[in-house]
């Protein structure tokens, strides 16, 4: 089990209403897999916040990820860069990379994010971006499936990463500042489902492993 199509990444700091009803809003514009950041929240108000947040995707059968190692009673996390290595074993395990080095040291992890792909709002300052080409150079390197996260905000953005060859997109400020969540959910999984159509792929340079992933999306 492996996350693709638009991936949400929480913040509540900049969230434009409430987190779960943004939450809740995106899952209805088609995310199914939300990745729970909020690290600085205690652990206690953390683990209820998880717990509406997977009674949310329960609905629709999505997963929650929660960043960092503790799973907040659930069974998939999304580790940084920096470790544990090697990571615990749960049913989903991703890890932040940015890079052909940190990439190299994935061990038993099921997918990758790698950042940032574009300019972004919520780092400003983070890169240089790797842009579609650089984001391409690494996926074919890479063992696992890749998520492209960093200002992925447009459904052009969107279909660049997919051809690169990209599993999803992991998306934070294009859809907790969108005034409506569920229109631009729609939008944004629209375009993956489109650029991962057999029209679409005819012709581009997608890696047969991750064209196996999104032809299973």
């Amino acid at each position: 089990m492996v996350p693709s199509g638009v991936v949400l990444l929480t913040d509540r700091l900049v969230a434009s209403g409430p987190l779960d009803l943004v939450v809740a809003r995106a899952v209805a514009g088609g995310v199914r897999w939300v990745v729970l950041r909020e690290k600085d929240l205690p652990r206690v108000e953390r683990l209820a916040l998880a717990g509406d947040l997977r009674a949310i995707l329960a609905d629709v059968g999505g997963t929650l990820i929660v960043a960092g190692p503790d799973p907040l009673d659930g069974d998939a996390v999304h580790l940084p860069a920096a470790g544990p290595y090697p990571p615990s074993t749960h049913t989903v395990v991703g890890r932040s990379c940015h890079d052909r080095a940190e990439l190299a040291r994935l061990t038993t992890e099921h997918y990758a994010t790698i950042s940032p792909v574009y300019p972004t709002r919520t780092k400003p300052g983070y890169g240089p971006p790797l842009r579609p080409d650089g984001l391409r150079n690494l996926i074919q390197v890479s063992g696992v499936p890749v998520l492209a996260l960093g200002g992925v905000e447009t459904p052009e953005q969107v279909n660049a990463c997919v051809r690169a060859g990209a599993a999803g997109v992991a998306v934070l400020g294009a859809l907790m500042r969108a005034e409506d969540p569920t229109e631009t959910a729609t939008t944004l999984t629209r375009a993956f489902k489109e650029a991962v159509a057999p029209s679409s792929r005819r012709g581009s340079q997608v890696p047969t492993s991750q064209s196996a992933t999104k032809e299973g999306t």
